[in-house]
């Protein structure tokens, strides 16, 4: 199979996003492509209709204005349901693949809320991240922000959701803190997981920077930053953090920046609750109503990722970007929101 498919090469595009400029893919065919394409495509169809069989996902075709030129499918467990996830996947990733190999799927399945899965696309972004750098993608009623947006309401309109959680991994965790910043009233809780505070960059160097060095600005700043943005926003979601202690894609630094930066909007003047289990470490910040308020997760010995228990009832399974672990990132995220 990999000689055959061998027989065509592609040019990969020089720009990062279509919107930004444009480009062509430049394919070369092959003598025999007309006897081997039919048994080609017979083969993709049978493995395909085989690797998600287990979990029925259905597009979402019409959500109004989708400036970010995303797509999204969703999957409901049953016919309607007042909780809602949504899942932001991190580069290179399928959504929904990500849904079924982290136990989100069977979770979804145990505790009956549905999921909705933005999807990035080549054309976007060279690597399939969502553009969490760019301005015109994380302002308000933007890009990419207000194509999620409207996802979100319209099937949340359509399931008569009372209650919206987003969990995001990597470029989708970073994603995920410019959606909580930007629509706090639209969603009960969030996860960030490998992911970055916002704002922590506007261009493709900061964001590198951001990444490796954690954001130049201290927590205090940063929540100063989302503040003057909306001095009259009184609610700020739940939020739990995520982050390896051996990230070394995105510095482990901007999650506890990102952990502060929350403590700091929610207004927490109490000291944290540290809680140390076999191979992680839990540090809770609670409100004036002695409510856990914030969550901030760090594991040992584990890179960049979600983390997955494979021996745990819907713990996930072992892949790339999720990451073996004596605890289940999904199963222990679903139990933060209380869902």
């Amino acid at each position: 199979m990999l000689f055959l498919i061998s027989c065509w090469s592609r040019l990969k595009p020089a720009t990062a996003n279509k919107r930004y400029g444009t480009y062509r893919t430049i394919s070369l065919r092959c003598f025999s492509e007309q006897l081997l394409m039919p048994f080609l495509l017979l083969l993709l169809l049978i493995w395909t209709s085989t690797a998600h069989a287990s979990a029925p996902f259905t597009p979402l075709m019409q959500f109004g204005d989708n400036p970010g030129e995303l797509t999204v499918s969703y999957f409901s467990p049953v016919a309607s349901s007042d909780k809602l996830v949504v899942l932001l996947h991190g580069c290179e990733q399928s959504g929904e693949i990500l849904a079924e190999q982290s136990g989100l799927i069977a979770l979804a399945k145990e505790h009956k809320f549905s999921l909705l899965i933005p999807q990035q696309s080549y054309d976007n972004n060279i690597k399939k991240c969502f553009n969490w750098f760019s301005q015109q993608d994380t302002n308000q009623d933007s890009g990419e922000m207000l194509s999620i947006k409207n996802m979100v309401l319209t099937f949340q309109k359509r399931l008569k959701a009372k209650k919206i959680y987003i969990l995001g991994l990597s470029a989708g965790g970073a994603m995920t803190s410019a959606l909580l910043v930007n629509y706090p009233d639209m969603f009960t809780a969030g996860a960030v997981v490998a992911g970055l505070p916002f704002p922590c960059a506007d261009s493709l160097i900061k964001a590198i920077s951001c990444m490796r060095k954690g954001p130049p600005q201290p927590a205090s700043e940063l929540s100063n930053l989302v503040t003057q943005a909306k001095p009259h926003q009184k609610f700020w979601p739940l939020l739990t953090v995520w982050t390896g202690g051996e990230d070394k894609v995105v510095n482990p630094v901007n999650a506890q920046r990102l952990a502060e930066q929350w403590v700091s909007l929610k207004q927490i003047d109490s000291p944290p609750k540290i809680i140390k289990h076999l191979g992680y470490q839990t540090t809770q910040w609670q409100d004036q109503s002695q409510n856990i308020a914030v969550e901030l997760v760090q594991i040992d010995n584990i890179g960049h990722g979600l983390t997955v228990s494979p021996k745990q009832k819907n713990g996930g399974v072992e892949a790339p970007f999720l990451l073996a672990s004596p605890v289940s990132g999904a199963i222990e995220i679903i139990k933060f929101w209380k869902i």
